[in-house]
This record gives structure tokens, sequence and C-alpha cells, in this order.
């Protein structure tokens, strides 16, 4: 008897621990996203999304990654921002192709909103576009040509690059803008100087063009994720990651 009271202990016990575990993960890891397929050009494209807890609808962020694809930092990155109210997912652009034609990502871009009006959780006359490096780069070229975004946060992207498929650069789609961008930056950037931001900037504004422009000062490239893909805990990283979700509840809410 005793043997089998010190066994229902034990097994209680596990049980409790088990569930302790399961809240932990929950709230603390925040890993509740899922992967979902997105069919672009005959081929099925994994995306990682992400949505709130309640039922909606709500806005939606198409997040786009840098050429390192989907690091852990991103998805902690997108499970924090659904919990700002956002339906938030990130096609993987370079399933394929390590440097594809901008068609070829437009397209899929194209058909993530596509996806996006299939989820009755998602709002689909509200949707934001945001990008990181060569993200940062697709966000700045694909705001004002994709109709269905009414704003857009490009990071430490490229506005006189063609990419390395040697597309158009975005500047030269300027005057085709009409919704709202918020540009984030860091004045140590190499791979995109501070200077060319300052220039789109000036261009962006000759031409009549509402945006936001946030640079903090001694940042380099890609300041968001660290090296081993983590999402970077420093004051100025929340500082950027607060810039835009602002900016998306104030463009998209």
């Amino acid at each position: 008897m005793r043997s089998v009271i010190l066994l229902a202990a034990v097994v209680s016990l596990l049980l409790l621990v088990g569930s302790v575990g399961a809240a932990d993960v929950g709230t603390a890891g925040m890993r509740n996203g899922t992967t979902v397929n997105i069919q672009s050009g005959g081929q099925n494209y994994p995306a990682y999304i992400t949505t709130p807890e309640d039922t909606g609808p709500y806005p939606a962020v198409v997040l786009l990654l840098s050429f390192n694809g989907l690091e852990v930092g991103y998805q902690d990155m997108i499970d924090r921002l659904a919990t700002e109210g956002f339906v938030v997912i990130a096609p993987e652009w370079q399933t394929f192709e390590e440097s594809p034609d901008d068609n070829v990502t437009e397209a899929l871009v194209r058909d993530t909103v596509a996806y996006l009006g299939t989820r009755p959780e998602v709002n689909s006359s509200s949707i934001g576009l945001t990008g990181f490096c060569a993200g940062g780069r697709y966000t700045m070229l694909f705001l004002p040509r994709i109709e269905e975004f009414s704003s857009g946060v490009a990071w430490y992207g490229f506005p006189y690059s063609g990419g390395q498929a040697n597309g158009t650069p975005p500047a030269e789609f300027i005057d085709n803008i009409t919704d709202p961008m918020l540009i984030i930056h860091g004045t140590a950037d190499e791979a995109s100087p501070v200077a060319d931001i300052y220039r789109y900037a000036t261009d962006l504004d000759t031409a009549g063009k509402y945006f936001e422009l946030k640079v903090y000062q001694g940042e380099p490239h890609g300041f968001m994720i660290g090296e081993d893909g983590e999402l970077v805990e420093s004051p100025v990283a929340e500082s950027a990651y607060q810039e835009m979700a602002i900016f998306f509840n104030r463009t998209l809410g």
C-alpha cells in the first residue's frame, strides 16, 4: 500500500513538473508559430507564421528575411510582434535560389499576400511589409509595386542597388510610392552606407513622399540579429523594435 501511494506521488510530481515546463515554453520561449507552404511559380515555399491568440481579424505583416534566412532571432521577433496584435508571416524566399530574380521574389510576396487573404484571422485590407538587409531592399522595392500593402518598414536596406541578381534599384520607383514608410539604419553600416540612406531620404522628400527615418549612431549592418542568429538584447535593439511596432500600430491599426 505504501508503495502504491509513493508511486502515485511520484507520478503526480512528474505531471506537475511537465505542466510547469509547458507553461514556461508558452510564455518565455513563445515559439507559437507554425510553418505553412506558399505556392508560387509552381513551387512550395515554407513560411513561418504566428497569429495572436484571439480570433481577430487582425492587421498582418509580411516579413522578408535577410540572406541568412529564418534564424531563431527572426522567429522570436515574429512571435513577439504577434503579441502586439498582428498576424506575421515570413516566406523563405531563398528556398530554391540564393539570389532569385526580383520578379521571382515579388511573385512569392504577392502569393503570400493572397494566402493571408484566405486566413479568417486577417484583415486583408490592412497589411504591412517589413524586411531586413536584402529584405530591406525588397521592402523599398515592393511597397510601391504591390498595392495591397498599406505601409512598410525597411531595415538597413539598399535603395540604390539592383541586388545580387542585378535588378532595378528601389529608388527608381520613388514616384510610385503612395504608402508611409519607416526606414531604420545604423551609421556604421558598411554594406549599405548611411550616406545612401540620407540621399534616399532626400529623394523621397523632394518627391513629396511620406517617410520616417530612424538612424542609430555607431550601429553596424544587421544590428538586430547577432552572429549566433539570436535576437540582440540591447537598448538600441529594443528601441528599434518599438519603432517598428509603434509605426505599424499607427499605420495599420
